[in-house]
């Protein structure tokens, strides 16, 4: 049985034989590239959770809420002014940070349920 290659290790699939060797080559380029970026985002996301674990700590140590809806409120407002000008749809940007959001308020709920 073989061994299947590591996430971030493999290779990116290959376009239909039969296509122009000179734009197989182009889209292998660009899937290396997004390849690249994917890694960095997951990267970055785990940076930002390392940083909103220990805010749900401090929140926990002082009895806190987990949920901060003003400043998650500002937090949209903010990424979506940075998606327009980046030229991603704001929309997009909004239901992304809304999911890490939930996923941050759920950590600071088992924190807070861990310090009872």
């Amino acid at each position: 049985m073989s061994e299947s290659p590591r996430p971030h290790q493999s290779t990116p699939p290959q376009p239909p034989q039969g296509v122009d060797e000179a734009v197989r080559a182009e889209l292998t380029r660009l899937r290396e590239s997004i390849d690249n970026i994917d890694a960095a985002v997951v990267h970055m996301l785990a940076e930002r959770f390392k940083c909103t674990q220990q805010v749900g700590v401090l929140k926990a140590e002082h009895q806190l809420p987990p949920a901060d809806p003003a400043r998650e409120a500002r937090q949209i407002a903010r990424l979506r002014e940075l998606a327009g000008s980046a030229r991603l749809d704001p929309a997009f940007a909004e239901k992304l940070l809304n999911f890490i959001i939930a996923e941050v308020i759920r950590h600071h709920e088992t924190i807070a349920d861990g310090a009872r």
